[in-house]
């Protein structure tokens, strides 16, 4: 199964896809090739369209998989058997799920001050500062480099964002402050911003600041309800209240579709919740 697994790999490769997509999207047809081999006895070639069924509903009982990461699986298989087997793929023998959607959860403007300002580490507070300043995501400032902070426009260059697409995010002031005090205090680095502790050639793991992100809402006493995207969502919440219309939002987040900014309109607190009803406008029911 390895031989399936490694081609698999290949051809996503070749799509030019980055190593962290790659690995995301093998996690499940390597559950895959061991549900064939272990359970079914089967190659992929003998797979019929009740197996694959089969191997979805197995894996959602086993896992207890969202309907959202049911549909990664499905599109995983059908990348898997188009460009791995070379056979058909008929959307109608697999269909995809539904599934609900939430609004994120979103700190206010006074929790988001407060809590990167009580950071006590200037090299996590930098890095909070930036992805809610900025509007950036995790994988976005892990990978930032000493060159990308241009300091004369106070804007930051953004290279191959999540969206495939290069872009220019805007560098607070204060966060630029911040980041010239963590600069000094942690040896100047002039490769990656943040590198890693052991390994300054690489930039560091994006899971690092998440651990410290619990660990500080447990310090002020908080539910745990953060994540780092919650800044990135705080930042065009924030603007929206502030008065920032949704295209300039759309552009400094590096949107591909103005769908995705709507949701601030909902998160804000002078979005949805502003509008008056126009039963009320015309006085209501009359009152007996």
């Amino acid at each position: 199964m390895d031989d399936y697994l490694n081609l698999f790999r290949e051809m996503i490769s070749l799509r030019g896809l980055t190593d962290h997509t790659i690995m995301s999207y093998s996690t499940y047809i390597k559950t895959y090739l061991f549900y064939l081999s272990e359970i079914l006895h089967k190659t992929p070639e003998e797979v019929s369209w009740p197996d694959l069924r089969e191997f979805v509903q197995w894996l959602q009982r086993e896992k207890g998989l969202s309907d959202r990461t049911i549909n990664h699986c499905i599109s995983q298989l059908r990348f898997f058997t188009l460009y791995v087997l070379h056979k058909p793929w008929d959307p109608t023998q697999l269909p995809m799920r539904k599934f609900d959607s939430y609004l994120p959860y979103v700190p206010t403007q006074e929790e988001t001050w407060h809590f990167i300002s009580t950071m006590p580490d200037l090299k996590q507070r930098a890095m909070v500062a930036l992805m809610y300043s900025s509007g950036l995501r995790i994988g976005e400032v892990c990978n930032l480099q000493y060159k990308d902070i241009e300091r004369r426009n106070l804007r930051i260059h953004i290279c191959h964002s999540k969206a495939r697409q290069d872009r220019y995010a805007i560098l607070s002031k204060a966060a630029l402050d911040l980041l010239t005090q963590y600069w000094f205090q942690y040896g100047r680095p002039t490769g990656w911003l943040f590198p890693k502790q052991l390994d300054p050639s690489r930039p560091i793991d994006t899971f690092f600041l998440s651990r410290h992100i619990h660990e500080h809402e447990r310090r002020l006493g908080w539910e745990e309800r953060l994540t780092c995207h919650s800044f990135r969502h705080a930042f065009g919440t924030h603007l929206y209240e502030n008065g920032t219309d949704l295209l300039t939002i759309k552009a400094l987040l590096g949107h591909k579709s103005l769908n995705s900014t709507t949701v601030y309109v909902h998160l804000a607190s002078n979005g949805t919740h502003n509008a008056v009803s126009p039963f009320d406008r015309m006085g209501g029911m009359p009152h007996e």
